[in-house]
């Protein structure tokens, strides 16, 4: 049956009454406190279970009735030009934390709509561009007019983006919002082009050395029997861990979340936080959780987030803890589904991840997932003999 307003407020200060009348009770003796809490628990029953939802019912009906059919279809229309548009487009506010982006947006940054909703878009931002990006989406926000600056991601940080900002005012909402809009390719800055430059020594030695490390990991990999998915992954760990970062944490997907390894620095102070990393709940750390639900690899330069790596029991951070200032949380799946979960940390003074790393990070990624797939008896005779180039520990690098 429908209930009018009208009824409504007098079954609203009928229980107001009876509220009333409940905190005068509280004057008699002790041995009638518990009736009285009896029906103190009654009442919240009631409005729980009653007067909460008839409110939201007419919540609802107000909110339905306040445009024609025709208003709630332009809704729609604008909801899907928006998602439709062909450039990235995001919803923030003042501390530029995002509240909807569009496909291409997703396919910009590389996280889903899920992951990047309720957390600062300036953190996808390489660390020097995020203080400025704060600063103009403030001001927007404030009023002061539409802004643009250039910005870099931290997925592709060669890449310049526009960023164009906008105040938008959103229907029965306090304060404005910011609408972002990035246009790939695109520089404020007019200078003509610099002349190419000669090829740099330095990069050169750095990719060598990555090639080295993708062979080094394709023979460690060629030597384990196949079906010992555990111990595959913790040769993986093994040899990433102090050749390309100070830490290495496997995380096997194996119904739930399993920890295999920990390794890090050798060093006596280190010794304490391994042994906790170790100790942790997987799914207690939201990077790994991620990568191991969704499949997308996280790397990030001085993260803002510091709880992305869980706590230890005293509730502080992980991440500053071991001081990262750089980190890699590598899925190990594409294609097919995950099979585990590399995190990999630099810390201190060490440089930070590049996107030339990471995509030599994902090759490997992708020998070790089809390795630890092959079915156990799929090689002529188990296990290789071991040779010269058998990965152990890294110089540095301890188990926790």
């Amino acid at each position: 049956m429908t209930q009018t307003a009208d009824e409504f407020g007098e079954e609203l200060a009928d229980f107001v009454r009876r509220v009333g009348e409940l905190r005068t009770a509280r004057s008699q003796g002790a041995g009638e406190h518990l009736t009285v809490l009896d029906a103190a628990l009654f009442e919240l029953q009631h409005v729980a279970e009653q007067l909460w939802p008839r409110y939201e019912r007419f919540v609802t009906d107000a909110g339905n009735a306040s445009g024609s059919p025709g208003d709630r279809q332009e809704r729609l229309l604008l909801k899907a030009l928006f998602q439709r548009l062909p450039l990235p487009v995001f919803l923030v506010d003042r501390e530029t934390v995002v509240r909807r982006l569009n496909f291409a947006a997703t396919g910009l940054t590389g996280t889903r709509a899920g992951y990047a909703t309720g957390r600062p878009l300036a953190a996808l931002l390489m660390p020097g561009d995020r203080g400025a990006f704060r600063s103009q989406a403030a001001a927007v926000a404030r009023g002061d007019g539409d802004r643009g600056l250039t910005v870099r991601l931290q997925q592709r940080p060669e890449e310049p983006l526009l960023a164009t900002l906008t105040a938008l005012r959103p229907p029965d909402e306090p304060h404005p919002a910011v609408l972002v809009v990035l246009q790939p390719g695109i520089s404020r800055a007019t200078a003509a082009a610099p002349p190419p430059e000669l090829p740099d020594l330095a990069e050169s030695t750095r990719h060598a050395e990555l090639m080295d490390l993708i062979d080094t990991m394709a023979g460690a990999l060629l030597r384990l029997a196949p079906g010992e998915r555990g111990e595959i992954l913790d040769t993986a760990a093994r040899v990433l861990c102090g050749r390309f970062a100070q830490w290495v944490v496997a995380d096997l997907v194996d119904g739930g979340l399993r920890r295999t390894s920990v390794l890090g620095p050798a060093a006596r102070e280190s010794a304490d936080l391994r042994q906790m990393v170790a100790a942790q709940d997987p799914a207690s750390c939201p990077l790994v959780a991620e990568a191991a639900r969704a499949g997308t690899t996280s790397l990030q330069v001085q993260p803002e987030d510091t709880d992305g790596f869980g706590h230890d029991p005293a509730g502080a951070p992980v991440l500053a803890l071991a001081d990262v200032t750089s980190l890699l949380c590598v899925p190990l799946g594409a294609p097919g589904p995950v099979q585990g979960v590399l995190t990999l940390f630099r810390t201190g003074a060490a440089r930070p991840f590049s996107m030339a790393e990471g995509q030599a990070m994902d090759v490997m990624s992708r020998h070790t997932a089809l390795a630890m797939r092959r079915p156990a008896g799929a090689g002529d005779d188990g296990r290789a003999e071991p040779g010269p180039e058998e990965p152990g520990p890294a110089a540095g690098c301890s188990s926790g």
